[in-house]
């Protein structure tokens, strides 16, 4: 089993933010992170990169924590109603993807999110209450509350 060392270019769940440097399996790494733009291969220049990205999100992290805490704020008690097409017995027509998520969020009067910081709880086929999962920061996390209702 081969494995290679990746710096991580953006947020990977599970894995790292980024900036860090991980090892994967060989699979892992060339068939799904290097191809999407979510990593580099390690080496000596990459590491110098590195260090000015890791710099760069200190800064953020430190104004970020505090925006997120706000934005925590606004979304936890927010209940999003989802309207999409259903079939017999509420079963939808396709499924619900976190960009459905974040307009949905918006229209309810929520901060615009980003689509890639919202984890859904597998797929969502059916309508009435679900939980998603925004992370809003590495370190803040909110529940919010989705109502999937035929429209």
């Amino acid at each position: 089993m081969s494995t290679m060392k990746l710096i991580l270019t953006a947020e990977v769940t599970g894995l790292g933010s980024s900036g860090d440097t991980v090892e994967v399996k060989g699979g892992y790494g060339r068939n799904y992170l290097l191809p999407r733009g979510l990593a580099m291969v390690a080496t000596r220049g990459a590491e110098k990169q590195v260090e000015s990205l890791r710099r760069a999100r200190a800064a953020r992290d430190v104004r970020s924590l505090e925006e997120a805490q706000s934005v925590a704020a606004r979304l936890s008690g927010l209940t999003v109603r989802l309207p999409a097409r259903t079939g017999a017995g509420g079963r939808l027509f396709g499924r619900i993807t976190t960009a459905d998520v974040a307009a949905a969020v918006t229209a309810a009067g929520g901060p615009e999110l980003d689509r890639r910081r919202i984890e859904l709880p597998s797929s969502i086929k059916s309508t009435g209450a679900h939980t998603v999962t925004v992370r809003v920061h590495p370190e803040v996390s909110v529940p919010v509350t989705l109502e999937v209702v035929p429209g």
